[in-house]
């Protein structure tokens, strides 16, 4: 399928998505797999923040460094688990960044080879609207102009930059810390949100000396204590210092300048200095501003269908609001291609899971704080034999569950362990399809898995608990 092509050699396919992310090379498959004629325009390589310098660079990092933490472990005096090795092990982190890289390779070629599958024409360049339905493209080849139809803006979402600590040199972003090819020495993190957290403990796995700057007085301020205090132990348990409701002045030197919360002013000794304090919505630099679109404060304001106030212009992912996560993007990409090709449609999902892959892993979906009307239950990892295999059952995780009391309805699931990510789409699931406390109590879970601790959550909100 080829973008028709007006008789002034403009391109005026049925729909137009701005930006290759998650969402917008979900949205730009289905509407391609449903007959629509779909431009995707991209300026990076495709991916966008998730795939490229996000989620999946992340993860393999955090991977490469819980292996190495491992070794080093089976390396000293006692050993581990009986292993013992007979030398420290060496890391070579350029080989590290370019397995990394690796991975990030094969996953946008398969997203690439997705595309044209699904017969959706790439355009690679920079994008810029000079009104809602016109749009002008930079290639190498020259400007290519587009009049499409419909339009789906996927721009995503840019690091926060702070005044005093612009990115250069010594201070990086989560994208900088990404592409590093060695680990610093002294990694200085500015921000204990779930990106600075993830980063910060994967380079202290890997060797550096942590130390984390936080304005708010707490770790990972979204999630609630009882949720992060196993993280905070694992910190305490392997040096890593803690500045909480402390302010940074600016940097100097190699020294990065704050005051703690007792208001001591204090000089940290830095290599680098990984800024990690929120993230924006790229409004910026593709003509935002040309296409008379409402706002929301700094996101696009849309409504239930991710339409905005213009017709037939569509807002996904990051440049609508909180949440700002990939799958929320990838789920809206989906809809609003289905809403253009007919289908009927809206965004109202029960619940978004929420991860943070520190040590240990947090998962969190639907409601968090219980009130009078909700009955909770919670399962302790020590008592699972899972965990306990992994040697995981004493770093203070567990499963909550959160219902509603007169009607059992499950409306939230909290949850710290190893490998408790994996849990996150049983979680989901069962708080989507409206699931109750018996509906959870009765599903049989396989033996001997982390999974069984949700199910003894739900007994013990019914009162029934069998193993604690």
């Amino acid at each position: 399928m080829n973008p028709m092509l007006a008789a002034n050699g403009v391109l005026t396919p049925e729909v137009l998505i701005i930006g290759g992310g998650p969402g917008g090379y979900v949205a730009a498959i289905r509407a391609g797999q449903l007959g629509l004629d779909t431009v995707l325009v991209d300026g990076d390589r495709l991916g966008g923040t998730c795939l490229i310098r996000g989620c999946i660079p992340s993860k393999a990092l955090i991977h490469v460094a819980g292996l190495y933490d491992e070794m080093v472990k089976a390396a000293g005096e006692k050993g581990r688990y009986g292993i013992h090795l007979g030398a420290a092990p060496s890391l070579d982190f350029a080989a590290t960044i370019g397995w990394k890289n690796g991975v990030v390779e094969r996953l946008s070629n398969g997203v690439s080879g997705l595309l044209r599958k699904a017969r959706v024409n790439v355009v690679s360049g920079w994008a810029k609207f000079s009104d809602a339905k016109t749009c002008h493209v930079e290639t190498v080849e020259g400007v290519i102009t587009i009049r499409p139809e419909h339009v789906i803006l996927a721009t995503g979402s840019r690091p926060v930059e702070l005044p005093f600590l612009p990115f250069g040199g010594k201070v990086i972003s989560s994208t900088q810390a990404l592409e590093l090819t060695e680990v610093p020495k002294r990694l200085v993190v500015v921000g204990a949100g779930y990106i600075g957290m993830e980063l910060g403990i994967a380079f202290a796995k890997l060797g550096a000396e942590l130390v984390i700057v936080e304005a708010q007085d707490r770790i990972l301020p979204l999630y609630d204590t009882t949720l992060t205090n196993p993280v905070r132990k694992w910190l305490e348990r392997h040096g890593v210092v803690l500045h909480l409701g402390s302010k940074v002045n600016g940097i100097s030197g190699d020294n990065l300048n704050i005051e703690t919360a007792l208001g001591e002013r204090l000089a940290l000794p830095a290599d680098k200095v990984l800024v990690t304090v929120g993230r924006k919505p790229h409004t910026e630099g593709w003509g935002c501003e040309a296409m008379a679109l409402a706002m929301d404060g700094r996101f696009v304001k849309v409504d239930d269908r991710c339409a905005t106030a213009t017709t037939n212009v569509w807002a996904i992912g990051d440049l609508v609001g909180e949440p700002m996560l990939a799958h929320k993007a990838s789920a809206q990409g989906e809809m609003v291609a289905e809403i253009i090709a007919g289908h009927k449609r809206r965004f109202d999902p029960a619940a978004i899971p929420a991860v943070c892959f520190t040590e240990p892993e947090i998962v969190s979906v639907g409601l968090d704080v219980a009130g009078e009307q909700h009955v909770t239950g919670q399962f302790p990892f020590q008592a699972n034999g899972r965990a306990l295999s992994m040697d995981s059952g004493d770093d203070g995780g567990f499963v909550r569950t959160i219902a509603d009391r007169q009607s059992g309805r499950i409306l939230g699931i909290q949850a710290v362990g190893k490998h408790i990510s994996e849990l996150a789409g049983e979680f989901t699931a069962l708080i989507e399809m409206g699931a109750t406390l018996d509906d959870m109590a009765g599903v049989i879970h396989a033996h001997p898995t982390l999974g069984e601790a949700a199910h003894e959550s739900a007994l013990k909100a019914l009162g029934r608990a069998l193993h604690i």
